[in-house]
């Protein structure tokens, strides 16, 4: 078994957390699902984000010079080159791919110049308004094309943030590099970068302050606060998104006034975390979902379990274990759920657990059930292979019962495997210790661990 979502620093055995970096970790098989907006940059207080906003902006605008050059068809190749960017890994693909713009899209966004005076002026300051007016450009393509045009500082960032925690790099050669001096995208540069194991393709880190899930500016937004319906859309009050794409186009002013809107609350444009933990009131909410409910499958009880004792455990083992992923398995006719969070070895037993038990991922396995038979041992034990190791943990309603807990601990004597229980009891601790603030949730799971370990025979 491969491991669960692998990460860049799982590959080579970095133990930093997510919340430790100023980057955020790609995932090797998938898109992380953030993106980068070029507001953030703006209104950043950094005076070397805001200079690569003007960069990024410089080169996008250069487009226009470029056609007014009679160089139409360099300016339509540069923004379908900018269009998809691979190696940052951003945006919601399973495999870590996407799909340039076609020539026809690029040539509407090099429209917009002609068409709106105050572009074909001034420019843009914040291309991501190509969103208002174009099919097809959202989120994922403000993002690419921030990143393309941003990609030589990205590279510099990436090897220095590289070196920093250890991450090997490779020399590889990159399609496309715009290059700021010379304002134009060289081709096959060779750098050195970290690449995915799996496949060599070359990765490209991000920083976290950079990223939110839906830009600062966007169509929803705008047509929730700005767009005038009444105009633009029919009388039943469809939200025709074409039609207001069209209407934008000739109606420049309406645009601009929610750009203006969007730089005076832009205090409120804050980055988005890649994890963020649900509030001590929201985790007390939770809690007493899960006491109330009974034991067993009648009334959806056990998915209503699973579903809050997910979300629970997730915020209160973060940032010690960064939660990987929930998913299903079958087991002798059942569904089972499992939780499945990266081992950042972030404290000493948690160190403990990968060099004893060889788990770099921890498996918590859900069961909304009155007593632990050994059949459920049983299940858990046939799931701790490879990268899961031999340490698994219960996540039940009640205390083991004595004799299925002295078959852990014959699990442990003959195997060397370890599987602990928490219980409602052990969840209401830790998220007493949440709320109070003077320890932390993870030492729970480890004061289980402990307990376990002292009825092991030495």
């Amino acid at each position: 078994m491969a491991l669960i979502r692998p990460r860049l620093t799982d590959a080579h055995g970095i133990s930093a957390a997510q919340a430790e970096l100023d980057f955020a970790i790609p995932f090797l098989e998938e898109d992380i699902p953030l993106y980068v907006d070029p507001f953030l940059l703006w209104r950043s207080p950094s005076q070397q984000d805001q200079s690569l906003h003007t960069a990024m902006v410089n080169s996008f605008n250069r487009q226009n010079w470029l056609m007014r050059k009679g160089k139409e068809d360099e300016a339509l190749n540069n923004l379908i080159l900018a269009s998809e960017c691979d190696e940052v890994g951003l945006g919601v693909s399973a495999n870590r791919k996407g799909k340039r713009i076609g020539e026809g899209t690029a040539r509407e966004i090099l429209d917009l110049f002609r068409r709106v005076p105050d572009y074909g002026q001034f420019g843009f300051t914040h291309f991501e308004e190509i969103q208002l007016y174009v099919e097809g450009i959202s989120k994922d393509r403000v993002s690419d094309i921030a990143c393309n045009f941003l990609k030589s500082f990205l590279i510099d960032y990436t090897i220095d943030q590289c070196n920093s925690n250890g991450i090997p790099l490779t020399k590889v050669r990159l399609k496309s590099l715009y290059d700021y001096k010379e304002q134009r995208f060289l081709p096959d540069v060779d750098v050195n970068l970290p690449v995915n194991p799996g496949n060599g393709a070359p990765l490209l880190l991000v920083p976290k302050r950079w990223l939110r899930h839906v830009p600062w500016i966007n169509f929803d937004d705008y047509f929730v606060t700005s767009c005038p319906k009444d105009d633009v859309v029919n009388k039943q009050g469809s939200d025709e998104h074409v039609k207001v794409l069209v209407y934008n186009r000739d109606n420049y002013g309406m645009v601009a006034e929610y750009v203006k809107l969007k730089e005076r609350t832009a205090a409120n444009c804050q980055n988005d975390p890649l994890f963020k933990q649900i509030p001590v009131l929201s985790a007390r909410r939770k809690l007493a979902e899960i006491k109330a409910l009974p034991t067993g499958i009648g009334d959806m009880a056990d998915k209503k379990y699973e579903d809050a004792a997910a979300q629970l455990l997730a915020s209160l083992l973060y940032p010690h274990l960064d939660f990987a992923a929930t998913q299903s398995r079958s087991e002798g006719g059942s569904t089972i759920r499992d939780l499945v969070f990266y081992n950042n070895r972030s404290v000493d037993f948690l160190q403990e657990v990968l060099e004893d038990y060889r788990s770099r991922q921890l498996v918590m396995e859900l069961k909304n059930v009155r007593a632990i038979e050994r059949d459920h041992i049983n299940q858990l034990n046939r799931y701790l292979t490879n990268e899961f190791g031999a340490f698994g943990v219960l996540v039940t309603r009640n205390p083991i019962p004595k004799a299925m807990f002295k078959n852990t601990i014959e699990l442990w004597s003959g195997q060397r495997r370890c599987i602990i229980a928490l219980t409602d009891a052990d969840l209401e601790l830790m998220v007493e210790v949440f709320d109070s603030k003077q320890r932390l949730p993870i030492e729970v799971l480890k004061k289980k661990y402990l307990e376990f370990r002292r009825a092991c025979p030495s």
